[in-house]
């Protein structure tokens, strides 16, 4: 009799658990546990690249340094651009030297020389002024023939022409280059001096600069590789720039808005939470965020990717590091 009832009591202990665990169960099914919002930390970097194609020559940096913005990290080395520069130099003073030339006018001796043509010519032009005068008041008389006439009087006015050209030609040394021709030579400075601006650029982005403060994270090159132009060098993690991303569903939605105060817990630098406000929110691809909500669907969801900024600088973090959004 005593098994019996042993027995009977061991059934209804075990019927009373089966229906507090189906209770429990169904319990928690109706009231599902709050879903736990994770998101990853992450920060402004900057690829440096260059602008001149050549080989490494210098780095003044490694991974792990950090930097302020406008140091030196690295020289990229061209004998072509430095070619350039003694071409460009070159043609510079070239047409320096024509402008000073074309400013300054013909030399003394130049006017000087002019000058005694035109006096020869002038001298010229007298002798055979005489010559004519004498020889027209002859054919006047009939003492000598039209023909002798026609020789003299081409002869005359050569030398009057001569003369004037002479002249002409000492004016011109006399006063110097027309302004079109110092204008010109002008030009010419501006032209040479702008392509030597151009190549001392070149030269000038030889040098790569971080462009902030922050920490060298990754270099892409060592020590006489050859870069071509526009190729990244060097890596620079802006730390000061930090930002959480959550990858949130719609129906999870509803109480996060744009300029709103949230809090968030970094596992990796302990309990604490820390104030952050939510920056901006957006759809993320349809082909990776779309989901049905229940299994025979009614409907499907998006995910939204939400942007967190700390309202202050948070010790210790770094890109990766998972985040827990809380409210």
């Amino acid at each position: 009799m005593k098994e019996n009832n042993k027995t009977l009591i061991a059934g209804l202990l075990a019927i009373i658990s089966a229906v507090a665990i189906v209770a429990l169960v169904g319990l928690f099914a109706i009231h599902p546990q709050k879903e736990m919002l994770l998101g990853e930390a992450d920060a402004t970097e900057y690829r440096v690249s260059n602008m001149v194609p050549g080989h490494i020559d210098q780095i003044f940096v490694s991974e792990g340094d950090i930097v302020r913005a406008g140091d030196t990290l690295a020289h990229i080395g061209s004998r072509q651009v430095d070619a350039k520069m003694i071409q460009a130099k070159a043609a510079r003073s070239a047409a320096s030297a024509q402008s000073r030339k074309a400013k300054g006018g013909a030399r003394d001796q130049q006017v000087q020389m002019a000058y005694q043509v035109w006096q020869k010519a002038q001298a010229a032009e007298a002798v055979y002024k005489k010559s004519y005068d004498r020889v027209k008041g002859l054919y006047e008389k009939g003492v000598v023939s039209a023909q002798q006439y026609d020789e003299v009087d081409a002869k005359y006015k050569a030398a009057q022409a001569d003369c004037a050209a002479a002249e002409q030609q000492y004016l011109m040394a006399k006063e110097g280059a027309q302004s079109e021709d110092i204008d010109a030579a002008a030009a010419l400075v501006n032209r040479a001096g702008g392509a030597v601006a151009e190549v001392q650029s070149y030269l000038d982005d030889s040098y790569l600069i971080a462009p902030c403060d922050g920490e060298v994270v990754e270099m892409y090159v060592k020590m006489g590789d050859l870069v071509g132009t526009g190729a990244p060098v060097v890596s620079i993690l802006d730390r000061s720039d930090n930002w959480f991303n959550f990858s949130i569903r719609e129906d999870l939605l509803k109480d996060i808005k744009t300029g709103q105060e949230v809090k968030v817990r970094i596992p990796a630098l302990g309990d604490n939470t820390y104030p952050c406000t939510v920056r901006n929110v957006k759809v993320m691809a349809s082909y990776a965020t779309w989901r049905a909500t229940k299994t025979l669907g009614q409907y499907d969801v998006k995910s939204f990717d939400v942007k967190v900024v700390p309202q202050e600088e948070i010790e210790g973090l770094r890109p990766g590091m998972t985040a827990i959004l809380t409210k």
